[in-house]
């Protein structure tokens, strides 16, 4: 951390507020940029979503946490894609999709309001934390985001399937969860797993069989 008994400028800027470091950008050096970009999405831990965790210590997940999850799910469960996929290029996808949530905060899935201006809010926050990064991970980074919203590659297509499916098996081990709180149909949640089938189709029976188990018990209205 020290240099011949000094402090170094990386670590100077380091100990600055984000405000001062973003401030401080038209001079910052590489290292700079990414540990002011490091300490920016430490933020994701602050965004709750809707998705209830299944211990007892507290009610909501956050992004972070979400993101952790699906990354390591894409992991176990590879052997189910539709096709053949980078694993490498999905599990870096799925630890940056959410992203944009720090400035845009999570749109609940079922909030039809709150996505009528989800992809502007989500692309103005894509400019501003991407663009934080030197130019070459920037562009690196907001391809993957871009990538994922698309849903048009094989990575893609894996990496939402997961998206979908994370929630659905909180939602079912929680008394269900966010569907119970905000009344959710079950023809809601499978239009909404609807990527489970594309990009994961051997796991659609499983999808079925938890959807048709929820709404059996009244977690999910008609």
């Amino acid at each position: 951390m020290s240099h011949g008994g000094g402090i170094s400028p990386a670590y100077a800027l380091y100990k600055r507020p984000i405000s001062m470091l973003i401030e401080l950008s038209p001079a910052m050096t590489r290292l700079d940029q990414q540990l002011a970009f490091i300490l920016e999405i430490d933020k994701l831990k602050s965004i709750l979503r809707q998705t209830p965790v299944t211990g007892p210590a507290r009610r909501q997940e956050n992004d972070a946490e979400h993101s952790w999850h699906i990354a390591l799910m894409a992991s176990l469960l590879s052997e189910y894609a539709s096709s053949a996929i980078d694993i490498t290029r999905v599990t870096r996808m799925l630890l940056i999709h959410d992203i944009v949530e720090i400035d845009a905060g999570d749109t609940f899935a079922y909030d039809v309001a709150g996505y009528s201006d989800k992809e502007e809010r989500e692309r103005l926050a894509a400019d501003r934390l991407f663009g934080m990064l030197p130019a070459d991970q920037a562009a690196e980074l907001r391809v993957l985001w871009e990538e994922f919203e698309a849903f048009t590659t094989p990575e893609s297509r894996y990496a939402n399937a997961l998206d979908r499916l994370q929630p659905l098996l909180l939602n079912s081990r929680t008394g269900g969860g966010s569907w119970s709180t905000h009344q959710v149909t079950r023809a809601q949640v499978l239009s909404r797993m609807e990527p489970i089938r594309t990009g994961t189709p051997e796991l659609w029976p499983a999808v079925l069989a938890i959807v048709e188990d929820a709404f059996g018990r009244g977690w999910l209205l008609p």
